[in-house]
């Protein structure tokens, strides 16, 4: 199966026909078609299928037990009506680069894995890379079974209703051991590949990043009858918040984002006892982050004090700076390079992935395929058909120059 019947296959999978985004949630009907098409790929090439005690999906050829294995693939869930590319590419990028092999006759030296790491988005949930946190020992048992979407379902109910085993959720460090390598091929999230004319580029590091909740609880009351004098309205504040963020942003070089928000009582006409938003904020470096957020959160302060309304701030999710394993980082460099007519630029980025999660754990590099637009976590994310063959191949080259004779 090609690159394009594998791509037109899983495309229409957890597809909106209204707004043509992805709602591949965690735990779904359509993570669980995503999860069968996963399992169909690995199946028709021979591979062998595990799905570890974290949900995550696995493909090998040969014996992973051996050790010192060289794995790729990324994630198939998506962000609320979500592009396409964001996650799916590395994974149908993955199977293809086997394909790529198998037909050059490549000598696999290493056992080669391809996985399909569970709720990276975090969409359903509200906590990024859940599976590969959990694999690495960043999230445990206790912290995931608390997790709850908005419908408030837990995450062990939504794991049983899917077949999966919550009790078992946690560390797996036996698992990692076997890893030598892990590289990870992802859509960039940016237009530095598109602006320098390149195809595919190198990932040094990933901004440090999190997510805080604002919390402003105010006083409910009706929005005819009651005098702005007498009242105590949570929106205010929020609004000023929200605003606040892009000043503290702009200031420290940074990016910061109110991009959810829950109203309680969510009426029209009713002034809102709670209003609670979430800020996703991120910063070349520890200290710009550490600014922004203090900044943000004392404006948030002061505003809620001046509109009677009580503030509670609570970080639920933090990913400190990663910097991709240097000598795994040079190795892609130097085998992508002996074409002496390949540029392969390398680049920073503010979004997070399953690669910076491993990386305290074991050797990750990253992989990004040019996006002609930079827009991503939308339906319009796109890259075209040749650069994604440049990326297949790109992570041929690298397979076979880590993984094979």
């Amino acid at each position: 199966m090609t690159f394009h019947d594998m791509w037109a296959e899983l495309l229409p999978v957890g597809r909106d026909s209204a707004s043509g985004g992805y709602r591949r949630f965690a735990w779904t009907e359509a993570d669980a078609d995503c999860r069968a098409w996963f399992a169909a790929q690995a199946e028709g090439r021979g591979l062998r299928l595990e799905t570890d005690r974290n949900g995550n999906q696995w493909a090998w050829l040969g014996d992973p037990a051996a050790g010192d294995a060289v794995v790729t693939g990324s994630h198939l869930d998506s962000v609320p009506d979500g592009g396409a590319f964001d996650g799916p590419l590395g994974v149908v990028s993955a199977f293809a680069a086997l394909d790529e092999l198998r037909g050059r006759g490549a000598r696999f030296t290493r056992p080669l894995g391809i996985v399909n790491f569970g709720d990276e988005e975090g969409a359903r949930f509200g906590l990024a890379c859940v599976g590969s946190r959990l694999t690495a020992g960043l999230l445990t048992r206790e912290q995931a079974h608390r997790l709850t979407d908005g419908d408030g379902i837990t995450l062990p109910r939504a794991m049983e209703a899917a077949g999966h085993d919550p009790d078992a959720l946690g560390p797996d460090p036996e698992r990692l051991a076997r890893i030598g390598a892990f590289v990870e091929l992802h859509i960039e999230q940016g237009r530095a590949l598109d602006l320098s004319g390149d195809r595919v580029g190198i990932a040094s590091a990933i901004w440090p990043h999190g997510r805080w909740r604002f919390d402003f609880a105010g006083e409910a009351n009706h929005a005819g009858t009651t005098r702005p004098a007498d009242r105590r309205d949570p929106m205010l504040p929020y609004a000023e918040t929200v605003l606040a963020a892009r000043r503290e942003a702009e200031h420290a070089g940074a990016v910061a984002t109110f991009g959810k928000i829950a109203v309680e009582p969510n009426g029209v006409n009713a002034i809102p006892s709670l209003v609670r938003g979430w800020l996703d904020s991120r910063a070349t470096d520890q200290a710009g982050l550490d600014a922004v957020v203090a900044g943000v959160e004392k404006a948030a302060r002061a505003y809620a004090d001046a509109h009677g309304v009580d503030l509670d701030v609570v970080r639920e999710s933090f990913t400190p700076v990663v910097e991709f394993d240097h000598a795994l980082r040079g190795e892609l460099a130097r085998i992508l390079g002996r074409d002496a007519g390949l540029r392969v630029p390398v680049l920073d980025t503010g979004a997070g992935h399953d690669a910076g999660i491993l990386s305290g754990r074991v050797p990750t590099a990253m992989l990004f395929v040019r996006n002609p637009t930079g827009v991503s976590h939308s339906p319009a994310e796109s890259a075209t058909e040749d650069d994604c063959a440049a990326g297949v191949l790109a992570l041929a080259d690298v397979l076979e120059g880590l993984a094979c004779t």
